[in-house]
């Protein structure tokens, strides 16, 4: 078991993992169910199950208002079921014709609410994320550093572009850079591309082109990639600092956050469907569980930090417009606000089967890079 994530975990190290992993998981999950149940009541709906896992129940009870509350044996994942739902998909169960009418329906409520409904488990998923960075923010603080560009790399990107030791960068397309690692967090994410680099020089600002270089780096997880760079060079000698933000930077910092790690999945996911980045980076449940265990194992706020990275992304991911996931509802009712009806039941249950098939190629294409990963070390790949 010493091949593990390619470090000599033992079986103790191995089990940390998967404990650190279900608890980052468990927390993101239930934080999504939760916004879809909690706007579901507001709406009336009534909510018969909310489950944390899949499979058969291994605890759970009943409440007052007769939802069932249980932990499934598969955990990774969750489900909310409400009234008139065939499946934890949330697909109607039968024709609308058909079912009698109730206050507590789901798919008879009003267009909006259902729309909220949905739409609330993301941004649960957001809003947790926003709290973990700006509590962090607020408590601890966060790392800063002057954008200052220090050193030039003879021939690189940035001395062709006109850059010179002394520079401060203030900004990157429009969007404030405050520290250097801003800076190179951006760049890092977004090789080959055209910036607009806003410049403060002896005081005076003045705006810089530049095209984002390329370089390939082999991580020893996942592989060979391919990152930005721009030929600069920093020293955090004299003003490397930790500084708690007041609670309006935080909120602010939070913010930031959230959306740059919105912003960078959103790039790649446009690179990756015109074929500039490729899928063989994807990563399933095995990544997930390193990238929480290796958190988890330098402390607290690096583990929280990734759960709300996760959680951004798991968040992310369900806005896609694919029938199964949030966003598939939101394009149904979208179509049905144009319509004025909603699809037949015979085309959704089209369209689930495709976001189904989709979902399932995704889940095989990053769950089969993990493996592959995984055994490449053993195979002496």
């Amino acid at each position: 078991m010493s091949f593990f994530f390619n470090l000599d975990l033992g079986l103790v190290g191995i089990i940390a993992y998967i404990l650190a992993f279900l608890l980052a998981l468990t927390v993101i999950v239930f934080i999504h169910e939760y916004g879809h149940f909690k706007v579901a009541r507001w709406c009336g709906v009534r909510v018969e199950t909310f489950s944390v896992g899949f499979g058969r129940e291994i605890f759970g009870w009943t409440d007052r208002f007769g939802t069932r509350w249980k932990i499934g044996w598969i955990p990774l994942g969750g489900f909310v079921k409400f009234e008139g739902d065939a499946n934890p998909a949330s697909m109607p169960e039968g024709s609308a014709n058909i079912r009698p009418k109730s206050n507590g329906d789901f798919h008879q409520k009003k267009l909006w609410q259902r729309a909220a409904v949905v739409a609330a488990g993301p941004i649960a998923n957001f809003l947790l994320a926003i709290f973990i960075f700006a509590v962090s923010a607020f408590t601890i603080g966060v790392p800063l550093n002057e954008p200052r560009i220090d050193g030039i790399v003879q021939g690189g990107v940035a001395e062709k572009a006109g850059l010179l030791p002394g520079d401060y960068v203030r900004s990157i397309d429009g969007r404030a850079i405050k520290t250097f690692f801003d800076l190179a967090e951006t760049v890092r994410f977004r090789p080959g591309e055209k910036l607009i680099l806003g410049i403060e020089r002896h005081g005076q600002p003045l705006t810089i082109e530049i095209v984002v270089g390329s370089r390939e780096e082999t991580d020893p997880w996942a592989g060979k990639m391919v990152v930005g760079f721009l030929g600069v060079e920093h020293s955090n000698e004299n003003d490397m600092r930790i500084e708690r933000q007041s609670l309006i930077s935080s909120v602010e910092y939070g913010l930031d956050r959230t959306w740059m790690i919105i912003d960078l999945t959103l790039r790649y996911v446009k690179k990756l469907f015109i074929g500039q980045e490729s899928p063989t980076q994807l990563g399933g449940v095995i990544s997930m569980a390193k990238a929480a265990g290796d958190a988890a194992a330098q402390g607290i706020l690096p583990f929280v930090w990734v759960v709300g990275f996760l959680s951004v992304s798991i968040g992310l991911i369900n806005l896609f417009p694919i029938p199964m996931l949030d966003g598939g509802h939101l394009v149904f009712y979208a179509i049905e606000a144009v319509r004025r009806r909603p699809l037949d039941a015979n085309a959704q249950e089209w369209c689930y089967r495709i976001g189904f098939s989709l979902v399932l190629a995704l889940m095989l294409i990053g769950n089969g890079n993990d493996v592959w990963r995984f055994f490449k070390p053993i195979l002496g790949l």
